[in-house]
């Protein structure tokens, strides 16, 4: 069976029917996988992570070639657009990333004439952000959301559940860096 893909990409995906053996290499005998079943799920959830990024490398790929500026900066346009006047902190909280990582994406994008900051009449200490026409004209070209897709696609009962596997997941690596945690994912 074909599906599309986070990105629009279309993917050949295999589906089992939990209740039949015959169709499902993983099929549960009472709370226990087989040893040949569980190594077949490994591989098959090993399969789509390689799917999920690998989608993300070329849809950061695609923005880069259309639009001339990284998936993150296409974020922050993105956000300054929704919210003109923002400042660096608020977007660095919308975005989920560390205060000097958005800042120095935010100081990028205004080298380049993306992004006008302007002091704030009342409140002299605040520096709103707001886009230039150039940069109306890249979000005009973006493909895609920018921030993905997982903030709309799941229910809340799965995005809780995935939550707790990939929690699990990452208590099982042998090498972890928790800081990664607060990089945009296109910068990784």
């Amino acid at each position: 069976m074909y599906c599309r893909g986070l990105f629009g990409n279309e993917y050949n995906v295999t589906r089992y029917s939990a209740d039949s053996p015959a169709e499902n290499p993983t099929h549960i005998r009472g709370s226990q996988l087989s040893r040949r079943g569980k190594g077949q799920l490994s591989i098959q959830v090993l399969k789509k992570f390689r799917i999920i990024f690998g989608s993300v490398r070329q849809h950061f790929r695609e923005v880069e070639q259309t639009c001339g500026v990284t998936g993150s900066q296409l974020w922050i346009l993105q956000e300054v657009a929704k919210i003109p006047d923002t400042g660096v902190s608020e977007l660095a909280e919308r975005l989920s990333v560390h205060q000097s990582t958005c800042s120095q994406l935010v100081e990028k994008l205004a080298a380049r004439g993306l992004i006008k900051k302007e002091r704030n009449k009342q409140d002299q200490r605040r520096v709103g952000l707001s886009l230039t026409a150039a940069a109306q004209r890249i979000l005009g070209s973006a493909p895609g959301p920018a921030e993905g897709i997982l903030p709309e696609a799941l229910p809340e009962s799965a995005l809780l559940a995935l939550d707790q596997a990939l929690i699990d997941v990452i208590g099982q690596l042998r090498l972890r860096d928790d800081k990664l945690a607060d990089k945009p994912l296109a910068d990784l």
